[in-house]
């Protein structure tokens, strides 16, 4: 995402939760290092008006819930659509290894064998198969 469409997450607005962020099922024990600067413990509502961190995940603003063929999901991406202590994402054994242990992940385990799969961006021309 480039710098100017990056939101800084401290900005944006504290959502009302009866969830305890001490007692939160998604949030695990990051290492000092990368629990610094990470943002708002604590539900914050993104410029979309949803409620992001709250584990109702059903937001009228959402556009999962106003989804048509027309809708974009790139309307979804970026850092104001993933909280940065409660995303079920942390649970997996490669992000736990990771952030609660400062194992780094596997390099190539999603490599095809005879086909190159990347996206070519780096090298701003388009990839292309072996």
């Amino acid at each position: 995402m480039s710098k100017d469409k990056e939101r800084d997450l401290d900005s944006h607005p504290l959502a009302f939760s009866k969830d305890d962020p001490e007692l939160d099922p998604f949030e695990i024990n990051f290492l000092p290092e990368f629990r610094d600067n990470r943002g708002p413990r604590v539900p914050f509502v993104n410029s979309s008006g949803v409620v992001i961190g709250d584990h109702n995940y059903e937001s009228p603003n959402s556009p999962l819930n106003q989804w048509t063929e027309e809708t974009d999901p790139a309307v979804m991406a970026g850092s104001e659509w993933v909280h940065p202590f409660k995303d079920i994402g942390f649970l997996t054994s490669e992000n736990r290894d990771y952030f609660e242990q400062g194992i780094l992940p596997q390099g190539g385990i999603f490599l095809h064998e005879d086909k190159n799969a990347a996206s070519g961006i780096a090298e701003n021309e388009p990839a292309e198969d072996k």
